[in-house]
């Protein structure tokens, strides 16, 4: 049976996003309406994944523009970054895991433990998330351009 994700879990992320965005790239952050994520293709060119694991495992991707992703990092950096480099990844891989971490915070009932964030670029790579669950995504539009937080959870197998 696949699960989607209950609402307690998605409220933080948006939190997350929206205060990590306004703070460290300092951009206006509007939530638009949450879907099911049918595609396991990443939404947007630049994306940083985090995996959770505790009593509940699951996946958050922050996934933007090439145009968000440059000033996000020219933001951090204090730097103009004009293309797409290790510095630019980077910046995506920490603001991943600074909305994971923030989010995590608020789900401390669920112990949760974040992984490393992993950095990928395309729209043509194929996203896992743990087995019999619904992903959800929430999209947002920023002054830089759209991007989106998805996650998906499950339940802890248990052996």
């Amino acid at each position: 049976m696949t699960a989607v994700v209950p609402v307690e879990y998605i409220n933080p992320f948006i939190i997350a996003v929206t205060k990590t965005l306004e703070t460290m790239v300092g951009c206006k952050v509007t939530r638009q309406a949450p879907t099911l994520k049918k595609e396991s293709r990443s939404l947007f060119p630049v994306s940083g994944i985090i995996g959770l694991s505790g009593t509940v495992i699951g996946t958050c991707i922050v996934t933007m523009s090439e145009a968000l992703a440059l000033k996000s990092a020219s933001a951090m950096l204090m730097e103009e970054r004009t293309q797409l480099d290790d510095d630019v990844f980077d910046a995506v891989g920490e603001l991943a895991n600074m909305i994971a971490g923030n989010a995590k915070a608020q789900l401390e009932e669920y112990k949760l433990s974040l992984s490393l964030p992993n950095v990928i670029r395309g729209t043509d790579v194929e996203i896992l998330f743990p087995e019999n669950c619904q992903p959800i995504s929430i999209p947002f539009q920023t002054d830089f351009g759209p991007m989106a937080v998805e996650i998906g959870f499950s339940p802890k197998k248990t052996s």
